[in-house]
């Protein structure tokens, strides 16, 4: 990996472990729907420069129900449903819990037949993830921490797991910055009534509005644009690596900013996570290596 491309990969590992910790921060003042219509609401200015510059925003416009899907999955649904389970839990948390999103993903793909390799190792991957999983969302239940938000929070990363789907299968061939803008634009729109109802009586703090802003530039908007130049420099298949490095992120920001716990279900299941998803997804890793050598071949 070039010089560059280590500065690209670290930037993002930190960029998509920080979201947690300011949405944690957000809820203190302000409601999910307000958070989500502001999010989207920044994130669609900031990327529609970069939109209208790829070309392809006519094209996007006009496979627009497929659009508004990939939005309703993978930001109305996913957002709030992450943003309003930080009401109840940690960032650290929720940050790891949505580790589970390769293993989602891998088990859709050979559900669905996307994908058909089934080895012994990625069996073994998704069953040590799962297991994971249920420590992450078990150990700490069974001492009395609320399950609710927790399988919110694994319903996101199921999300996730569903959204890149429809990009890949009924979206390819445009720009991907344009189906978000336009995406983002989709629910700043759907969301902008349930703002408005839920909207504080008294304004926020300083940090509140600062965390805000700092969601919708950054993990949204900046995100964007630095993942297609990572993927420019390296090839896509180290981009699907930064997912490991984003929940030490989440963690490590939880603990340092917010004197969060470190669980007993954080420490049995985080481990157990990341191996999982290492293993489901290293089979697929090395088929997209071969498939970008053979590209430049």
């Amino acid at each position: 990996m070039t010089r560059r491309g280590a500065v690209l990969f670290v930037a993002l590992g930190i960029i998509w472990g920080i979201p947690y910790l300011f949405i944690r921060i957000a809820v203190e003042e302000l409601s999910p729907a307000v958070i989500v219509a502001a999010r989207c609401v920044i994130g669609a200015l900031v990327l529609l420069p970069f939109a209208l510059r790829s070309g392809d925003l006519r094209a996007v416009l006009r496979r627009w129900p497929l659009v508004l899907a990939y939005a309703g999955v993978e930001i109305m649904l996913a957002w709030w449903l992450l943003t309003d389970a930080e009401r109840y839990i940690s960032s650290s948390l929720a940050g790891l819990l949505v580790a589970a999103t390769p293993i989602f993903a891998t088990v859709l793909a050979l559900a669905l037949r996307i994908d058909r390799r089934v080895s012994p190792l990625r069996v073994v991957g998704l069953l040590v993830g799962l297991g994971g999983v249920a420590a992450l969302a078990g150990v700490d239940a069974a001492a009395g921490a609320p399950l609710r938000p927790v399988l919110q929070v694994l319903l996101t990363a199921l999300c996730y797991a569903v959204g890149p789907m429809i990009i890949a299968r009924r979206l390819g061939g445009v720009s991907p910055v344009a189906v978000n803008t336009v995406a983002l634009t989709f629910a700043a729109i759907a969301y902008a009534p349930f703002a408005v109802a839920t909207w504080p009586a008294t304004p926020p703090s300083g940090k509140v509005v600062a965390s805000v802003v700092v969601l919708g530039l950054v993990p949204t908007a900046l995100a964007f644009v630095l993942l297609f130049a990572l993927i420019a420099e390296v090839g896509p298949a180290p981009a699907t690596v930064i997912t490991y490095l984003n929940q030490a992120v989440a963690l490590v920001a939880g603990v340092a900013f917010l004197s969060e716990e470190v669980t007993t279900g954080i420490l049995v299941g985080f481990p157990l996570v990341l191996l999982g998803a290492f293993l489901a997804t290293r089979q697929a890793r090395r088929a997209r290596v071969a498939e970008a050598v053979a590209r430049t071949g």
